[in-house]
């Protein structure tokens, strides 16, 4: 852990408005973020903003175009930006996607490599989406992988259940937030 950053990704306000079940995810999560601070471990925030106009967006995604139907992610839109409970404090880094994966169309590869990180901790929104893009994404640029099952967040539980219970653990350690506090603690 001594190389890691927590991966905030894509708890922005329209997407907890969208996907937050009530189970207190926001809370766990603000936890995790805390932790990490208190353990000197680089807390990353990773927003999608796409441009007006989408001009990063082709007609031929499909997932997308639902997207901007829905009118969220607009770069400067209320909607767009982090949720209030687990803002970031000054020192934290916020990066912009274009995609579904944190790497894709943003700079974090860079950043993680200034600080010389090699080792990342996953949370966000969707499971299915932001944590398995990034998930695939990092393995296959070799970083070390830890997945925060309850500080991730989807809204299909069952897809959730499947990607943290069966998928996931087979590139990455999967544990709770409450372990992995634990464990950073314990450093």
């Amino acid at each position: 852990m001594a190389n890691s950053a927590l991966l905030v990704m894509d708890v922005q306000r329209d997407v907890v408005d969208l996907a937050d079940d009530g189970s207190g995810y926001l809370p766990r999560l603000r936890g995790a973020i805390d932790g990490a601070r208190a353990a000197g471990i680089p807390v990353i925030y990773v927003v999608m903003g796409l441009r007006p106009g989408d001009p990063e967006v082709s007609p031929r995604r499909k997932v997308m175009a639902n997207i901007l139907r829905a009118g969220m992610f607009t770069e400067g839109a209320p909607g767009t930006e982090i949720h209030d409970e687990v803002a970031p404090q000054q020192g934290d880094v916020v990066v912009t996607k274009r995609r579904g994966s944190a790497f894709s169309g943003s700079d974090l590869d860079l950043v993680l490599r200034a600080r010389d990180i090699d080792s990342l901790v996953l949370t966000g929104i969707a499971t299915s989406a932001v944590v398995l893009s990034t998930l695939w994404h990092a393995v296959d640029l070799d970083f070390g992988l830890t997945v925060l099952a309850d500080a991730c967040l989807d809204t299909d539980p069952e897809v959730h259940r499947m990607l943290t219970e069966k998928l996931f653990p087979q590139w990455a350690d999967v544990v709770t937030v409450e372990d992995w506090l634990k464990a950073v603690a314990q450093r």
